[in-house]
């Protein structure tokens, strides 16, 4: 068996060895500039990609157009794979479907009758029930397709033939937007309103060097069929024009809806771009069973043909502004669409455009277009003044050509060399029938003649003018623009532009989190979690063998929580992401990024007005504002700069006037707080000067109250201003011994 399938002797004679890394990447280059040419990118001139080209030829070969008669999709699809496209027939009937759509297409290319699909992603019925045929639009692509205006090039089997690229009288590219991902580039360009189009296309005809920002006055930004708002600034889009790469956030529109007595519900009318509607509020609706959108009470979809979201609040004191803020964040009622112009520049080279590039392509499109069916026109006209010449020459000598025909056995050379006729006008002369030799049918040859000269003449001095080329295409473009204007249904601009409403992002932080009170338990080797509810004894806490209570501090889930560790560094965790209190919770080091050789100094909750004097070991420190120890990364932020085996040691709230320290050889020194100065990182200044040893506790208190601690037991001492006088003194000084019945700990406790 194994012998059979060696080949037979002499059988190595055809096999060439050929370097693997050669080979791949001369077959995949292939197979990528295939994908790019023939697939993925569209055509800057028609705006098309080639299966949507080869669509509307198949329809137009089949003869239906705006105003004939419906016809099945599956008869246009099989004209489609039979003829032009060989792919699967799934295919070509998605891209004919998503034509026919008028929430994915701006200036829809087919007309469909039947089921298409809707904005809530169902599919469209499948193509033996479905009927289509073409739009204004697609005529106006066609245009001029019979006369000339454009290459053909022969059909995969070579039976046919099909167009390289439409005449494309319609502005298609920037107009209904295209998105495609081919081998190393993708294109997403988003559809603009045909009337801004036009008239940036006009400006250009006019003054050729215009820069992108007097197109961008004329073209202010995308114009999608399901409209939504953009909040981008202006200055943002023309710099994305100008690259042809960027983005637009696009948001829903929705509105406030009064019920009387105070009840109100928010109702969105418009959702951005692609986004499916049923999967948007699919979406709302987990959020509102994982308790994420805690300002929000329900969610309904009450849309029929037209989109109608309502969104009730939890009670009518809710801010509209701050819980729509939330949901944008959350969702995608607010959504970005990219922007990348890479598109095929003249058919051929895949390129990144400006809006400035691409327009001017399209008009250089437009004018070739124009001289080609001018050409294709002028030798029709030439032709047929021929045929007339030779007619004309026939009525005035007609016995005598009844003669040659009646007698000649050849009568086709005998015309010719009796009357110097060329092949074309004898022919003619031949094929003419008895009913045109009417004496009136003179008239009107000279008639014909005379009209076809003087268009002839016309057309002469049109190609020999570049001016008069630009003016006619000029004119071509306003009578686009007149049946695409604003004042149209269908040409209205939908999307609109605003700026973002300017909103506290803590309070949208906030709105985004159920508020329910907890207990922050943080164990001795740094396990940390969060029991529900504020919990006051924590004897009954359960830890792992060997692990004990270090300290627990009660916070709610929309707090933040600021963790300080002895290298001087600040983490934040928000306290709806801290681990339940069911087990042991989860090790803090798996939550942020500390270094091993560091421990927790000292966690509590974020107060944004809050300032805190910070110290190390050695007695060094400055006041930092708690909003500037917020961290927003797992790496935490660097606070106070020290150097093992230094560490930092004190976190206290700064508040009154005076600050007392103590040192570990229980001196105490009182000074003025804004002695020290406020940073947001660094060593600081020294607080107390020691021989030995470090700090041990420090306290800040307002003088006019005196300063208070309490001992081992519990009781409360307070010294007056006065008696406190030997102990004030300036920073940086060593102290004095503190006064008696100062507890042994060294600390103020209470």
């Amino acid at each position: 068996m194994g012998q059979s399938l060696l080949p037979p002797s002499g059988g190595d004679d055809h096999i060439q060895p050929v370097d693997l890394k050669a080979a791949l990447e001369e077959r995949y280059l292939a197979y990528a500039l295939s994908t790019i040419m023939h697939r993925a990118l569209p055509d800057v001139r028609d705006g098309l990609k080639p299966v949507h080209r080869r669509i509307i030829h198949a329809m137009s070969e089949m003869g239906i157009r705006p105003n004939t008669a419906f016809k099945k999709c599956a008869r246009i699809v099989g004209d489609v794979i039979g003829k032009f496209h060989p792919h699967g027939d799934q295919s070509v009937y998605d891209a004919l479907v998503r034509l026919a759509q008028d929430f994915s297409q701006r200036y829809p290319l087919v007309d469909g009758q039947g089921n298409f699909g809707n904005i809530d992603g169902d599919n469209a019925a499948a193509y033996r029930y479905t009927e289509a045929r073409m739009t204004e639009v697609a005529a106006l692509l066609l245009e001029g397709i019979d006369q000339d205006a454009v290459d053909f090039r022969a059909t995969y089997n070579e039976e046919d033939e099909e167009p390289v690229v439409l005449p494309g009288a319609f502005p298609n590219l920037l107009a209904n937007g295209a998105s495609g991902i081919a081998v190393g580039m993708a294109t997403s360009i988003p559809p603009h309103n045909a009337h801004e189009l036009c008239d940036a296309a006009l400006l250009l005809i006019r003054k050729p060097d215009a820069s992108i920002e007097e197109l961008v006055e004329l073209v202010p930004g995308p114009d999608f069929p399901t409209g939504g708002v953009i909040i981008d600034n202006k200055a943002a889009i023309t710099e994305a024009y100008r690259t042809g790469r960027g983005g637009f956030r696009v948001r829903a529109k929705w509105a406030v809806e009064d019920l009387g007595r105070g009840v109100w519900q928010i109702v969105v009318t418009e959702i951005p771009y692609q986004v499916q509607k049923s999967r948007l509020i699919e979406k709302i609706a987990e959020l509102l069973i994982a308790r994420k959108l805690p300002l929000l009470e329900d969610v309904r979809d009450e849309s029929a043909e037209d989109v109608r979201v309502v969104l009730v609040p939890k009670s009518r004191s809710v801010d509209p502004t701050i819980m729509m803020e939330s949901l944008f964040r959350l969702t995608d009622l607010e959504n970005r669409f990219p922007l990348n112009m890479n598109v095929l520049s003249m058919g051929r080279v895949p390129r990144v455009m400006s809006i400035f590039d691409i327009l001017t392509e399209w008009l250089q499109h437009r004018r070739e277009v124009l001289q080609r069916r001018s050409r294709f026109r002028l030798a029709a006209i030439e032709r047929r003044l021929e045929i007339l010449g030779g007619y004309l020459i026939a009525y005035l000598n007609l016995d005598e050509v009844i003669r040659i025909i009646r007698e000649e056995d050849e009568p086709k050379p005998a015309l010719m060399a009796r009357f110097a006729l060329t092949d074309l006008q004898a022919e003619s002369i031949l094929n003419m029938r008895l009913r045109s030799l009417r004496k009136l049918e003179e008239f009107e040859i000279r008639k014909e003649f005379d009209g076809l000269t003087a268009e002839k003449a016309e057309i002469d001095a049109l190609l020999a003018s570049d001016d008069k080329q630009w003016q006619t295409v000029a004119w071509e473009i306003g009578e686009v623009k007149k049946k695409f204007a604003k004042a149209t249904e269908l040409g209205r601009r939908r999307t609109l532009f605003a700026d973002a409403p300017e909103t506290d992002d803590e309070a949208i932080q906030q709105a985004m989190i159920e508020k329910e009170p907890i207990t922050v338990v943080l164990s001795q080797k740094g396990w940390i979690r969060a029991l529900k509810g504020h919990i006051s004894d924590t004897a009954t806490l359960q830890f792992k063998e060997g692990d004990a209570l270090k300290f627990a501090f009660p916070a709610s889930t929309t707090d933040r929580i600021l963790i300080v560790t002895t290298g001087g560094k600040a983490y934040t965790l928000g306290g709806d992401k801290l681990p339940g209190g069911r087990g042991h919770g989860e090790p803090l080091r798996i939550m942020v990024d500390m270094e091993n050789d560091q421990d927790v100094l000292t966690a509590f909750v974020h107060d944004p007005a809050r300032k805190v004097v910070i110290a190390s070991a050695a007695g060094n420190g400055f006041v930092i504002a708690e909003s500037e120890m917020v961290a927003n990364t797992r790496k935490g932020k660097q606070i106070l700069n020290v150097a093992m085996p230094d560490e930092a040691k004190m976190v206290v709230t700064a508040k009154g006037d005076q600050v007392a320290i103590i040192g570990e050889n229980r001196k105490m020194l009182v000074f003025p707080l804004q002695q020290i100065p406020e940073m947001t990182r660094g060593k600081g200044v020294r607080l107390q000067r020691y021989k030995d040893g470090g700090v041990s506790d420090i306290r800040c208190f307002a003088l006019a109250d005196g300063l208070t601690w309490s001992d081992s037991a519990g009781r409360s001492f307070t010294k007056s201003a006065a008696e406190l006088t030997e102990w004030i003194g300036d920073r940086g000084t060593a102290g004095r011994l503190v006064p008696k019945g100062f507890p042994r700990s060294g600390k103020f406790g209470g």
